[in-house]
């Protein structure tokens, strides 16, 4: 796809580059990224990025038809958090890159979340890029760095100063995510708190600054709720359940309202039929679906080959789904000749007085297996990883 792009890039590559790259990231933020970072960018036809453009408005408008009631419903009881907004602030659209029944190339939807992606750290990567390949420039993100600076400080600090802000994780030493961690609080001038090192009092929250007790007025929620079930004897003075003196960013239940919860209620030609597991048809064939746990990430518990057997034995079959297979195409060239299957993310902010979200900057991931994660591919594998996508004519 582009040839022009992808030849000059196969051309200037070299491992002293990629390693130049990953040098680059590390001297930005003070850390080696914990997930693999693709050997290269991939590169897109405008014409592609319309159709992106198209499914993602399509989408949008459709989740603001849904009323608040059917919203609610994807919200467990156990983990409902009060004070809830009426707009997430992220939102996050997950599109594999796909050949269709007449050969053209097109997205098809993967999976949507109102959960703070890579933000961050897209934007340094997507420069870094451009850094040791300057022929990127180009084609690249119209949006300067000054104007995502400021959408990303209106969004997450408001009115108030950063240090009444607070970026929440659990271990964020731990996350893979950590260097996006450490590039947003240059970017925001905020701290990285743990949710085990919060103090409550009252209806408040505190956190540790430079040795004195700083209130919380803002929170970035990174936590992820199904991580936290699964740690055992976690010890906090702060239940999310809680109702406290806050403003959420994003507000947690929008975790589950905009999920994969919402993947049966979407129509569009880019979007594959699904359906809760307890209303698939039986005129359907389990053999061209993909069994989906509705909450869980980075392709938790996904099965790509459902049989009547393993669906039969599931009790909770409503916190379940099955999607219509999708075939990603291979259409990024390595320089060995082989290549590469992909996924793009849209990165969108969604503020309060705005009607519609803002696509701030995407986020593309490459493999050479069957599921886009790194761990099923070859040892040797190049061109996977984390990447970032690049249109052009």
């Amino acid at each position: 796809m582009i040839p022009k792009y992808r030849q000059q890039f196969n051309q200037d590559f070299s491992q002293e580059k990629y390693s130049l790259l990953k040098e680059y990231l590390k001297q930005k933020s003070g850390l080696e990224p914990a997930f693999r970072v693709s050997e290269s960018p991939i590169f897109l036809k405008k014409e592609f990025e319309s159709k992106l453009i198209d499914a993602s408005e399509s989408i949008i408008d459709q989740i603001k038809t849904l009323s608040p009631d059917l919203l609610r419903k994807a919200v467990p009881d156990n983990c409902y958090v009060p004070g809830h907004t009426d707009k997430p602030h992220f939102l996050t659209i997950d599109f594999g890159i796909c050949r269709s029944e007449n050969g053209e190339i097109e997205p098809q939807l993967i999976e949507l979340q109102a959960f703070p992606s890579l933000y961050a750290f897209q934007k340094v990567f997507e420069d870094t890029f451009c850094e040791v390949y300057p022929f990127l420039s180009e084609i690249r993100n119209k949006m300067p760095h000054e104007e995502f600076k400021n959408y990303m400080k209106d969004l997450i600090l408001g009115n108030e100063d950063p240090e009444n802000v607070i970026l929440l994780e659990i271990y964020p030493e731990k996350q893979k995510t950590a260097i996006d961690f450490v590039l947003t609080e240059k970017l925001l001038g905020i701290k990285t708190v743990c949710l085990t090192k919060l103090k409550k009092e009252g209806k408040k929250l505190f956190y540790e600054n430079e040795g004195k007790l700083t209130e919380i007025k803002r929170i970035y929620n990174r936590v992820i709720f199904d991580e936290l079930d699964r740690i055992l004897d976690l010890k906090t003075e702060f239940d999310f359940r809680e109702d406290v003196d806050v403003k959420w960013v994003t507000h947690p239940n929008w975790f589950f309202k905009i999920s994969k919860f919402l993947l049966p209620l979407l129509q569009h030609q880019f979007v594959p039929k699904s359906y809760f597991l307890h209303e698939f048809p039986e005129n359907e064939n389990l053999e061209n679906f993909v069994l989906k746990p509705l909450f869980s990430f980075a392709g938790s518990g996904v099965n790509l080959n459902p049989t009547k057997e393993i669906t039969d034995v599931i009790k909770d079959k409503e916190n379940y789904i099955l999607q219509r297979k999708v075939n990603y195409e291979p259409v990024f060239e390595d320089i060995n000749g082989d290549f590469s299957k992909g996924e793009i993310r849209l990165l969108y902010i969604w503020r309060e007085n705005d009607e519609p979200p803002i696509l701030l900057e995407n986020l593309a991931r490459m493999t050479k297996a069957d599921m886009v994660n790194v761990d099923f591919n070859k040892k040797d594998a190049i061109w996977i990883g984390s990447s970032n996508a690049f249109f052009a004519e």
